[in-house]
């Protein structure tokens, strides 16, 4: 265990690490476990994936980004309780109407979801504690791209090609919000972030983010396969009703 610890990064071993990566870990075989539970053995393997992906998407969206949102607008401190308002994340001006407090994880306490997004905190200071852009952009994958996430991951069960359009709106969704997320931060050189460690670089900003990149992309590959293959039968079809 002494030798371990000696090669793996030393903050993976912290209480609060373990029990974020834990969760996403968990979250994936709640997905997982929901494929088996609901998929017949004759769908593909590429299908499969799909709707892997999409629960685990949905699931991480709503239970992990929901709980930051609930921060973000319910955790609150006021600033007179703070000896160094400026060693706090930032939080926008009025936000909320309030001039004189501080919003976000920074203000959860001890809540497990708060300790969580703070040690994300760490790599992204962004999400310690209220950045408008952030905010919006969580809002929009909440309660649009988690719900859908969760009906593309129905209608593969149903066996609905229509959810191949949906696959590719939230792909393009996906690949957006992470460009969003971070071209404002490579235009002022990564002021906001913390690339000092190899977990907060690797895992956190590098790993944990492009997934959301690599697997979009995949499923834009399938779900604009299957549609291509739709419109060259109803060419088909359409030619040969002219013919006769």
């Amino acid at each position: 265990m002494d030798l371990l610890r000696e090669t793996l990064p030393a903050d993976l071993f912290e209480p609060v690490t373990l029990w974020s990566l834990g969760s996403t870990v968990a979250i994936l075989v709640v997905a997982y476990g929901l494929s088996l539970w609901a998929l017949d053995s004759t769908i593909s393997k590429a299908r499969r994936f799909l709707f892997i992906w999409h629960a685990f998407d949905a699931l991480i969206h709503f239970c992990l980004e929901g709980s930051f949102l609930y921060h973000c607008f319910f955790s609150w401190i006021p600033l007179s309780s703070v000896s160094n308002p400026h060693a706090l994340a930032p939080t926008a001006y009025n936000f909320l109407g309030h001039t004189d407090r501080a919003y976000g994880p920074q203000a959860g306490g001890d809540a497990p979801m708060a300790q969580l997004w703070m040690i994300y905190g760490r790599a992204d200071r962004r999400w310690a504690g209220a950045d408008l852009a952030v905010i919006s952009l969580e809002l929009l994958t909440v309660f649009i791209a988690g719900p859908l996430a969760a009906y593309v991951s129905y209608g593969i069960a149903k066996k609905k090609e229509s959810v191949n359009v949906l696959m590719v709106v939230i792909a393009t969704m996906e690949m957006y919000g992470g460009w969003i997320t971070f071209c404002p931060e490579w235009l002022v050189m990564n002021y906001n972030l913390d690339l000092s460690t190899f977990m907060y670089k690797w895992v956190y900003l590098v790993f944990f983010n492009i997934l959301w990149v690599f697997i979009p992309l995949y499923a834009c590959y399938i779900g604009i396969s299957d549609m291509n293959d739709a419109y060259a039968v109803r060419a088909k079809v359409n030619a040969s009703k002219k013919a006769k």
